[in-house]
């Protein structure tokens, strides 16, 4: 039925094409018309286009473990984390366990300044110049839109760097009232002789006070963003742990040889030589 109904349109059905009968033997007709036999040409196929392989999505890029928190920053940052801990749990005790938050304060300002130094020096990842974002770059992180070729997600975020500026401020300030502070009771800090009264009062109003809980509050929510980030399945843990992230075989890694730990732990004696010199003064 299908091939009456064609040849009465005039058609040919070839495979699954149907082209117009007339164009199918025109050659044939003109070559008969010649005194040669007449040659049977077959229909034109059209042939689908090869894929561009442009156009197809691109395939993510391979991963691999790259070291991005060298060894010094993360002894920094769990030295830190334990000695707060033992900082405010001192603190709260009172007594003679002021003793011991005094020696806990010691070690924060010997870490600040070894963290200043290995923001200089430090591991690619380390360093300051790695994670100081301008507003711009901020605003796209938070609205997901980076540019082509930042990465956000390799050492401290736009976000994560302003909390770690945030809280590395209000430990030095934390600090620097507590060495020259009178709470006049019992406990005087050890530079308090420099300054006036009135001054050391003050210091010690801050430090009991403004200064406690807002560097409370910047620890809460450091702690919150990275409860957070592990719900949503990013883990900011391990890599501080181990030092490693997954990510694209091209990615910079920080320097973490011998040498650089061999750096560290000179600038680091350097720093606690420093912190001794200075509460030690005459």
């Amino acid at each position: 039925m299908r091939v009456a109904q064609c040849k009465q349109a005039g058609l040919f059905l070839c495979g699954t094409f149907a082209v117009p009968a007339q164009s199918l033997y025109a050659e044939g007709r003109q070559a008969g018309a010649n005194g040669t036999k007449p040659v049977k040409v077959a229909p034109k196929m059209s042939v689908p286009a090869e894929t561009d392989p442009s156009s197809s999505p691109a395939m993510p890029a391979p991963t691999q473990a790259v070291r991005v928190w060298d060894l010094p920053t993360r002894l920094f940052h769990w030295l830190l984390a334990l000695t707060l801990i033992g900082s405010v749990v001192s603190a709260k005790i009172g007594g003679n366990a002021m003793v011991w938050h005094f020696r806990f304060g010691y070690l924060v300002l010997g870490l600040l300044a070894f963290r200043v130094l290995w923001g200089l020096v430090g591991g690619r990842w380390s360093r300051f110049s790695s994670f100081i974002f301008a507003p711009a770059a901020l605003l796209r992180y938070l609205r997901g839109k980076p540019r082509p070729g930042e990465r956000f997600d390799i050492g401290h975020s736009p976000l994560g760097a302003l909390s770690v500026f945030a809280l590395l401020a209000l430990l030095a300030v934390q600090v620097g009232t507590g060495l020259i502070g009178d709470d006049e009771i019992a406990n005087i800090g050890p530079l308090n002789r420099f300054v006036a009264v009135d001054t050391g009062l003050a210091a010690t109003g801050w430090h009991k006070s403004w200064g406690q809980w807002l560097l409370l509050g910047a620890i809460g929510l450091h702690v919150a963003a990275i409860v957070v980030y592990q719900l949503r399945r990013v883990d900011l843990l391990r890599p501080m742990w181990h030092g490693d992230k997954s990510l694209p075989a091209s990615t910079p890694a920080s320097a973490d040889g011998l040498a650089q730990r061999m750096l560290a732990l000179l600038l680091a004696a350097a720093c606690a030589g420093g912190v001794a010199w200075l509460v030690a003064m005459p």
